[in-house]
């Protein structure tokens, strides 16, 4: 007999507004606790001093994380110039100095040759796996790695703000971006070294910052109907993939893992989409000749 999973079957997002000096981890955790949740993931990590947009999956909408995790996020960052840190940002060791400042014309000038697709070498600690192991971990110990490049897409970075010590920058990107490596090989590159000072995500897929809850308010409203009254519905987070709308029997061959018949769909042949009946969310999945195939497939006590 299967196990029965503890808490609740609560199932929705939360877009948290993460503090610095808390593991996103961490942040799921409390999350979880507080909504006595049965399940509970993140859309894309940040890195403990990092703050801002953090979105939590809650039972079923956990089956949609990893199109979450692939949707574009918008980060705002400080770059300090004239130092490299063994973290590639300023919790880490100096390692080397340098005395040269870029102008803003020569930041500007960079701008575009981060722009786009892209090679980035991942931080010496970052969660890439080395042997099995995490980079952050070999790192603690010591351990200096020859870390793959690996592909990345930039939309869009722009400049901010400028000083002669810093610049504040703002960057949209795709899945598995490094905000410390930018500013690692910005620095190298304009021949003053750089590293993060401060980091925050401002934007993930099609949510803001207005969007977001303030950690503490986690804290405040934990074990409460109020905490529940902010868990959004299911259908918020399937917004950045296109919809099919599928009849009642088609709805029906879904939730049973088949192919269902659609009456209208706005996603192209292959394309990732969600289906859903009579507005309510059915299947993650794809359109193929009139029909939508699931790949997940949400499932509710009353269906």
């Amino acid at each position: 007999m299967a196990r029965r999973r503890k808490g609740r079957p609560i199932t929705g997002w939360m877009v948290i507004d993460k503090p610095a000096g808390i593991t996103s981890s961490a942040v799921v955790n409390k999350v979880r606790w507080a909504l006595e949740a049965q399940k509970a993931g993140h859309a894309g990590t940040l890195d403990p001093d990092a703050t801002g947009l953090l979105v939590v999956a809650l039972g079923e909408a956990t089956k949609a994380l990893s199109a979450l995790t692939d949707a574009l996020k918008t980060y705002e960052f400080t770059v300090n110039w004239g130092a490299a840190t063994s973290t590639d940002d300023a919790s880490g060791e100096v390692l080397e100095q340098c005395e040269a400042r870029p102008s803003e014309a020569d930041v500007r000038a960079m701008l575009p040759d981060f722009t786009g697709d892209i090679m980035q070498v991942p931080p010496q600690v970052s969660a890439v796996k080395v042997d099995g192991q995490r980079a952050y971990d070999l790192a603690r110990e010591g351990e200096v790695m020859e870390l793959a490049a690996r592909p990345l897409f930039v939309e869009t970075l722009e400049l901010v703000s400028a000083s002669r010590d810093q610049v504040t920058l703002r960057m949209t990107c795709g899945k598995g971006g490094y905000v410390r490596s930018i500013a690692r090989d910005m620095g190298a590159a304009l021949g003053c070294l750089g590293h993060v000072q401060h980091l925050r995500r401002v934007e993930t897929g099609h949510w803001t910052e207005a969007d977001a809850v303030p950690f503490s308010r986690i804290e405040e409203l934990e074990r409460t109907p109020a905490l529940d009254a902010l868990v959004r519905p299911l259908v918020d987070g399937l917004a950045i993939l296109p919809e099919c709308r599928c009849s009642t029997a088609g709805g029906h061959a879904l939730r049973h893992g088949n192919p269902g018949e659609m009456l209208e769909c706005q996603a192209g042949t292959g394309e990732l989409a969600f289906a859903s009946v009579d507005g309510a969310p059915v299947a993650i999945g794809e359109a193929v000749a009139g029909q939508f195939h699931p790949k997940r497939v949400f499932v509710f006590a009353d269906t």
